[in-house]
């Protein structure tokens, strides 16, 4: 019989779970972590939390499958389409007038963090196709600390029931329908790349021109969001642009990120 989180195994993994990741649990989503444990335990055939949490902190390659298990991975394509609407109008167009007064490198660069199971760098790579300037190229980076949902995104297929949301002429132009769903055309898959990364840590990205984390800080503490936001400053450009979830706010924290409000979202910018 697997043995049940009690109060000290719990303070444990959360604390762990915090330190490696910046992910927060507390009281009110306790829940969901210990259920996530115990199922990690089923699988393994281990029989006591402090057997397991042993093994994470002497295993890294254990830990990233802990850290990858309690994480959650909900997305969808376009979702929240204002901002993608505020991306096209607004921050595409005036990247590439920064970037030709400037006589800078002409590819625009795009990070998208926290990017589950793809569907955001993908919806953002058939914009970029559609709507590139002339003269210019792009590039996109996408990062998730679930090695389970970037395989998903490596791979590129979405079951029939997880297009929706999706422009009827997008599915017919980059993406080609195969049994039992659609498989991501290569010409926008070669534009991903795709990478592990821990938000905790810095990237090592510079000059990207934007970055979309959505619906990730709400996951992490103050602290965190404010070490995760300062490591966004250092990556992005002068003159950059970050887009976070409708439900998330820098209001009240220390960074030098400032609010933009347009006719389609807001967001933030670096100026």
């Amino acid at each position: 019989m697997l043995e049940i989180l009690n109060d000290a195994d719990y303070e444990l993994f959360r604390k762990i779970i915090y330190d490696e990741s910046g992910i927060t649990f507390s009281a009110t989503n306790r829940s969901i972590l210990d259920s996530r444990i115990k199922e990690l335990l089923r699988k393994k055939n281990i029989a006591t939390p402090q057997e397991y949490y042993a093994i994470i902190t002497k295993n890294p390659e254990e830990m990233k499958v802990m850290l990858d298990s309690v994480t959650t991975n909900l997305t969808r394509f376009f979702r929240n389409q204002p901002h993608f609407d505020a991306f096209i109008n607004y921050v595409i167009p005036s990247v590439a007038e920064l970037k030709k007064a400037r006589g800078a490198d002409r590819t625009i660069k795009i990070w998208s963090a926290g990017c589950s199971t793809g569907e955001e760098p993908y919806t953002i790579a058939m914009i970029m196709k559609e709507i590139c300037p002339v003269g210019f190229d792009f590039k996109i980076i996408a990062s998730d600390i679930s090695l389970k949902s970037l395989m998903t995104a490596q791979q590129g297929f979405y079951p029939d029931n997880r297009v929706d949301g999706i422009p009827a002429d997008y599915l017919s132009k980059y993406f080609t329908k195969v049994e039992g769903g659609y498989q991501i055309k290569d010409e926008i898959k070669n534009k991903i790349r795709f990478d592990y990364h821990n938000l905790k840590n810095d990237s090592g990205e510079r000059n990207l021109d934007v970055i979309f984390c959505r619906n990730v800080l709400i996951y992490f503490d103050e602290p965190a969001q404010l070490a995760v936001i300062n490591h966004f400053w250092d990556a992005l450009a002068p003159q950059a642009y970050l887009f976070i979830g409708h439900s998330e706010s820098l209001f009240g924290m220390k960074t030098n990120f400032e609010f933009i409000k347009t006719e389609w979202a807001c967001f933030y910018g670096k100026k």
